[in-house]
């Protein structure tokens, strides 16, 4: 009796298995809904108005998160498709850190970041021993040190570049005094005097300060900087994060940005209607 019922059991469970293929495959086709994580204006809106514009069958959604930190895990943990926060720089930042495998698809804008004070009108007014406020994240410390490097103000090591840190610095003329500060809370150390502080366009804009009113600006040309949608290494060629790329690279989005031209605030990374190959 055992030798007949055992192979009908062999084949039912084969053919359970290729249903449970079957079935995965389906949803896998089926998987048109994106989700994409984000954090302040004008990267949220970007996605917002990305959802409006994405091509059937896929849709989109924002989901809004609090901390530079928040959307690297969710999209390392396969809770979001993607993120809408960074620049590769920094992504790579978490991916060594984390043992992850992000990857950058999308570039889509650089900030006009710079140098503002609530003390001097230009950098000839410096004092020795300024105190000046840079993020206290590695990627976002050597961007501010690099334009101050290009500056004058200081001189970096001539081996260091994108990973310049504080203790790159070889010469510090007017003894500049570093303090780090988490990014999202430089704009609060502008208000309570530091006298030199980088802060991004976006973040300074909450007390009415925009790039004209900074003293000191980063070089247009930092392309490396670019916001970028992120997204994990197997999903980059997935038909729904094709879309998303398309998505934002939209006309609709390169308007959303252009909107912003009057302050100065940002700087398109792509053409509209040509997604990043």
């Amino acid at each position: 009796m055992m030798k007949k019922l055992f192979p009908l059991f062999l084949v039912m469970m084969l053919l359970a298995a290729c249903g449970n293929d079957e079935e995965e495959s389906a949803a896998s086709e089926n998987d048109t809904h994106i989700v994409i994580a984000s954090q302040s204006e004008p990267l949220t809106s970007m996605v917002e108005v990305a959802a409006e514009v994405i091509e059937e069958p896929y849709t989109m959604e924002l989901l809004p998160v609090n901390d530079n930190i928040q959307y690297n895990e969710a999209t390392f943990n396969d809770e979001v498709d993607g993120s809408l926060s960074q620049h590769e720089l920094y992504m790579e930042g978490f991916n060594e850190e984390a043992g992850a495998d992000l990857v950058a698809i999308q570039p889509a804008y650089i900030s006009n970041v710079g140098f503002y004070s609530p003390v001097y009108d230009s950098i000839d007014e410096i004092e020795a021993g300024a105190e000046v406020a840079i993020p206290s994240d590695p990627p976002n410390e050597a961007r501010a040190l690099l334009i101050l490097d290009s500056a004058g103000l200081i001189t970096l090591d001539e081996d260091t570049g994108i990973d310049a840190a504080v203790s790159d610095i070889v010469e510090n003329p007017k003894d500049l005094q570093f303090t780090p500060v988490d990014l999202f809370n430089l704009t609060a150390a502008y208000e309570d005097g530091v006298e030199l502080v980088f802060e991004h366009p976006n973040l300074i804009a909450n007390i009415g300060l925009y790039p004209k009113d900074a003293i000191l600006l980063e070089d247009e040309d930092e392309k490396r900087f670019a916001f970028q949608l992120v997204t994990r290494e197997g999903k980059a060629d997935s038909p729904k994060m094709q879309a998303a790329k398309r998505a934002l690279a939209s006309q609709e989005v390169y308007d959303l940005l252009m909107e912003e031209a009057e302050h100065e605030m940002f700087t398109p990374a792509f053409e509209p209607g040509q997604p990043a190959e």
